[in-house]
């Protein structure tokens, strides 16, 4: 079969890059330790009718292609036909060159389905579709096959404290099954006090989960203690927070406590009011976390539905987010201050969606390093705009130059996707020629042993042992 774009030698522009890649990169295996999969169909061992089902579906980077290159969202959200739709983006496919997506298209194309004859595009379209969903009838086209085929040894999901944790018990419990599927804890919803009404909808249903009976804020705090031990007992060792901008503002007990009473009883907070209380609540999660020596993570930076009509018909996640500029340093900064004076800072990965934040969020972390953990503090990875071969270059620069490579955890998915496992590769392939690019110039020293032990450690190892999951290091 003749290669007419992804090749073997893809994204590797020198010599030194090609055998960083195929000798120490290629064949390491998978933790995706940040991704958004359904763990329902990871349990039930999902199968994909169509590859409208497994591609289209839910992916807002695709929407929003689809939208720029003028087509209907009947065709994107709607209800159009599986085909018509796949038929839309492959028409499309050509108009996205030099767009991530296009590089993101031929290499799901060509792992797992090994499609790497063609381009897609209305010519190749009808082919394509029906040579993938005979694959995906296929046990090793499930959504365990495919997690299989990929080498993946463990992912951890997102997940609201709410949440009963029945599939990744069942998955658990499937001794058939033996990657491991873990939660993460992610209490966005405990400072979304912007609507008291969908608030204090969500309080309900945390005080039925927990079992505690919610009457102020202590006994909130008492729920999600409970819960957040539950989580841990499921294997949980992360959360996640989705942040605008960071929340430190200086409160007491008193105000915190009578903020959550005006809410409870429907009042809308005034700004002030509610910075404090999300400010409280990110400070208490924070305790939580290092209590059980788990890692958090923050997600900051993104202006979120944007178009007040789309959200209105669609809801969120439908691709009418973007960058966000709010202020991010200072509070970031009083922050991890905070919890450094208390000695209650945990291991934390932060990452910016803005790339004027690079090397804020960069040299911010230096600040907060202590000597007890390699790598306390990380740097994560280029997400969601940034998570692209610019966007990873540059993060990988800025690390580069303000802390250090060697210990970086690597590349997630942050995905919902079961074909997204390709942007593990993806990043490989970048980190490989970016250092065997250095290695052909004499600006690393031109030793594989040295420099392939670190690209290991960036694509598994370093994630591995830095977020003490049960996985061997290799």
């Amino acid at each position: 079969m003749k290669e007419t774009f992804i090749t073997e030698d893809f994204l590797l522009e020198a010599d030194a890059a090609v055998r960083l890649y195929h000798e120490h990169a290629r064949d390491m295996p998978i933790i995706d330790y940040h991704c958004h999969l359904p763990p329902r169909q990871i349990a039930e061992d999902h199968r994909f009718e169509n590859l409208t089902e497994i591609w289209l579906s839910g992916d807002h980077y695709k929407w929003r292609a689809m939208r720029a290159a003028g087509v209907p969202e009947v065709y994107c959200t709607g209800d159009a036909p599986d085909w018509d739709k796949f038929l839309k983006w492959a028409e499309t496919v050509p108009k996205t060159l030099r767009n991530p997506l296009y590089h993101w298209t031929h290499m799901e194309l060509k792992r797992p389905f090994g499609i790497s004859d063609r381009l897609l595009d209305p010519q190749t379209a009808r082919g394509i579709w029906e040579e993938c969903n005979a694959l995906l009838a296929q046990d090793a086209f499930s959504a365990r096959g495919i997690m299989g085929q990929m080498d993946v040894v463990l992912v951890c999901t997102t997940d609201d404290p709410t949440d009963r944790l029945t599939h990744h018990a069942a998955i658990a419990a499937d001794a058939s099954f033996s990657i491991q599927v873990l939660p993460t804890f992610r209490p966005d919803r405990a400072l979304a006090v912007e609507s008291p009404a969908a608030f204090n909808a969500w309080v309900e249903k945390l005080a039925e989960a927990a079992d505690v009976d919610i009457r102020d804020f202590d006994s909130f705090l008492e729920a999600l203690r409970k819960r957040h031990d539950f989580f841990h007992s499921m294997g949980c060792r992360l959360s996640d927070h989705g942040l605008d901008t960071f929340h430190a503002e200086p409160y007491t007990d008193q105000e915190i406590r009578a903020a959550f009473q005006r809410v409870r009883q429907g009042s809308v907070l005034e700004p002030d009011q509610s910075r404090k209380f999300k400010s409280a609540m990110l400070y208490e999660f924070a305790v939580m976390d290092h209590e059980k020596g788990w890692t958090q993570q923050f997600h900051f930076g993104a202006l979120r539905n944007a178009n007040s009509r789309q959200f209105e018909a669609l809801g969120p996640d439908t691709g009418f987010d973007s960058i966000g500029d709010l202020p991010v340093a200072e509070s970031l900064c009083r922050f991890l201050d905070r919890l450094e004076r208390d000695g209650r800072l945990t291991k934390t990965i932060l990452y910016n969606i803005n790339p004027a934040w690079n090397e804020v969020t960069a040299t911010m972390l230096g600040n907060f390093q202590d000597g007890t953990v390699p790598g306390k503090m990380q740097y994560g990875s280029g997400w969601w705009f940034l998570d692209q071969k610019d966007g990873m270059e540059r993060q990988l620069e800025t690390l580069s130059n303000q802390g250090l490579l060697s210990l970086f955890v690597g590349m997630l998915t942050d995905s919902r996707s079961f074909l997204s496992y390709t942007r593990h590769e993806y990043f490989r392939r970048i980190l490989c020629n970016l250092l065997g690019r250095e290695m052909d110039r004499g600006l690393l020293p031109r030793d594989f042993e040295l420099i392939g032990g670190m690209v290991r450690d960036i694509c598994y190892n370093n994630a591995a042992r830095y977020f003490g999951f049960n996985v061997n290091v290799l």
